[in-house]
């Protein structure tokens, strides 16, 4: 969305403001975005935010008011007084008494305050999210909103989540983000309350980390390509403290992925030695897996990987360390004397329990340090892996009763329901996409079975994979820097929305309290708050309220998604545009497949077609 498209839709919400929260006062209803699991309006008179208005904290809890003052000031123009304490209309404070379970909150607003009460800083910022969408959706304003009446209807609110990991991966080895995108990514997150950014930081095409006892992994293995073609780009560890930093005062911890004994051949390019055949390489323009793995027989090659390890460990104050551990052929192990060496000594039989082996020794180094070695399902099903771990399920969410049975923890992240790069329908006009598995409905990101965790469970929670190698895959997908584009960034914001949503609060409100229906219900006026924030999504087809048969064809009634978004027709069959018949009252067809119907938001903010051929009735 382009500035003036930004600029033009703050406008409209700031008129409509009003009338919108005057509606959820006298309906209450309101659209809380996950869920919480007890809410209750009290009915009376709504809370008004003044220039006046005093924000007061704790200890605890002054960069969380902060942060309400940043978030409060720029729409409203107000410059609200912060003062520690309790004396203010909006009160934030710890109370680990009061709110028991980690990362909750109370939220309670009267006429006169808001006081905000979190088991922790987290709870206390997930609560400040919570208040956030409460005000009218133009709080998320950039400009300030004149004439808006900011209003919070009196609530009392009791949350907490349901699992402790509610996760997102964001790969950025394949195709490179800079720091404030990153930072933007992060803004996503909390905003929904998830907690954990797995960080994609190293794979064959390219290695993001700057290592200081290795430089060349960032001089030479962070780049492919030469002169006007070359790409990459990596974070200084000033860069990745600044992140972790970011994201911590917003309640999330940044999980490294330093991947290995595979998708290391960024690695490999600028230092040979690490691979069993010691052979030169170049860092792939293009993606590809390579076969070229971390030598496990070479002393040198494990001292190698400690050495990155204790420095990422420096950098990431983290209790996991993610180690990757996926897709390894064995080719190499099979073949090399070094390897074969290792077995002998090991009484191993395959060059897959290599693998295990390694995990193993490095699991142990991280345990010295109090860290828990993490990674993908493979790392505890290519041998015997005796110190706990935690798998990240990309297979059969079934795996996870073997993971259990090991002693081990995992995190759900299947492919057929959260792997965002596969797209949400096989309709035409979707952008280039992951082929290699089907389309991931948002409604099977949603309602995937988790249960609830308890203490000492083995499934720790869920997590959302946004993966980039469709980047170099061609060059449909480039930048074409000449223009200042930021193409990438709007391509993953088209994939990662609006399921990020269903992900987040399948992750935070419990499996009894989720019913799909009723978070479509509350996604029509989620949306336009990511329009306002310029925050990109696919902007999801009309729905079909009801269809019915006549005796010369089919009535159907159909309703917009998004708030406010205008639904425009075809009924011959043809491909409809912004300029095609405005939807006001229902449409009568000869034929289902002559119906086409898409969702407008703004002229170049669209959805695909609906084709009622193919809609569930």
């Amino acid at each position: 969305m382009n500035k003036l498209q930004r600029l033009l839709t703050t406008l409209c919400l700031c008129v409509l403001t009003a009338t919108t929260v005057r509606g959820q006062e006298t309906s209450n209803h309101f659209d809380i975005t996950p869920r919480p699991q007890k809410m209750e309006a009290t009915g009376q008179k709504p809370f008004t935010l003044t220039a006046k208005t005093v924000i007061a904290h704790d200890a605890a809890t002054s960069r969380q008011a902060e942060l309400l003052k940043e978030a409060l000031d720029t729409p409203t123009g107000y410059d609200l007084p912060l003062r520690e304490g309790r004396r203010g209309q909006i009160v934030l404070r710890v109370d680990t008494t009061l709110v028991t379970a980690a990362e909750g909150y109370h939220l309670t607003t009267d006429s006169k305050s808001i006081e905000i009460v979190g088991h922790d800083a987290a709870g206390v910022f997930y609560g400040v999210q919570t208040l956030l969408q409460l005000f009218p959706t133009a709080i998320y304003s950039e400009k300030t909103c004149r004439h808006t009446a900011w209003t919070v209807p009196t609530v009392a609110i009791e949350d907490a989540p349901a699992h402790p990991w509610r996760g997102m991966m964001l790969d950025v080895a394949r195709y490179y983000f800079d720091k404030d995108y990153v930072k933007r990514f992060i803004d996503m997150m909390a905003a929904y309350k998830l907690n954990r950014l797995q960080f994609h930081l190293v794979d064959d095409s390219g290695w993001r980390m700057e290592i200081k006892k290795y430089p060349r992994l960032t001089e030479v293995g962070a780049w492919a390509g030469k002169d006007a073609d070359r790409i990459g780009g990596y974070y200084t560890q000033d860069e990745l403290k600044e992140i972790i930093a970011y994201a911590a005062d917003r309640g999330i911890e940044v999980v490294p992925e330093i991947e290995f004994p595979a998708h290391l051949l960024s690695a490999i390019v600028a230092y040979p030695w690490l691979s069993c055949r010691g052979e030169q390489h170049e860092v792939p323009r293009k993606n590809f897996i390579s076969h070229e793995l971390l030598c496990v027989g070479k002393p040198e090659a494990l001292t190698f990987l400690k050495d990155v390890l204790e420095e990422t460990m420096n950098l990431f104050p983290s209790r996991h360390i993610n180690i990757g551990g996926d897709e390894a052929v064995y080719t190499r192990w099979g073949e090399c004397q070094h390897c074969q060496a290792v077995m002998k000594r090991k009484g191993l039989t395959k060059a897959s329990e290599l693998q295990g082996w390694l995990t193993n020794q490095v699991a142990e180094w991280l345990a010295e340090r109090g860290r828990t070695a993490m990674g993908w399902e493979e790392v505890v099903m290519r041998g015997r892996v005796a110190r706990p771990v935690t798998a990240v399920i990309w297979h059969n969410p079934e795996d996870t009763a073997t993971v259990a049975r090991d002693g081990h923890t995992s995190v759900l992240a299947p492919v057929g329901s959260h792997y965002f790069d596969f797209p949400e329908s096989n309709s035409p006009g979707e952008p280039q996409h992951a082929t290699w598995s089907g389309i991931v409905p948002m409604e099977r990101t949603y309602t995937m079975p988790l249960g609830d965790y308890c203490k000492g469970g083995s499934v720790l929670g869920v997590q959302g994979c946004i993966w980039t190698d469709q980047f170099i895959c061609g060059e449909k997908l480039q930048e074409i820097n000449a223009l200042n584009e930021n193409r990438s960034e709007t391509y993953i914001e088209y994939f990662i929305f609006p399921r990020m949503l269903a992900l987040a609060e399948a992750g935070w409100t419990p499996q009894a309290l989720r019913h799909y229906g009723d978070f479509k219900q509350r996604l029509k006026s989620q949306l336009p708050r990511l329009d306002i924030r310029g925050w990109n999504y696919r902007v999801p087809e009309p729905e079909v309220v009801t269809v019915e048969q006549t005796a010369d064809g089919f009535v159907y009634t159909l309703a917009t998604p998004v708030e406010g978004a205008d639904i425009r027709y075809t009924t011959d069959g043809t491909w409809p545009t912004v300029h095609a018949p405005r939807y006001t009252t229902p449409v009568k067809v000869k034929n289902k497949k002559d119906l086409r119907a898409i969702t407008v938001v703004t002229p170049r903010h669209h959805s695909l077609p609906l084709m009622p051929e193919e809609a569930k009735e």
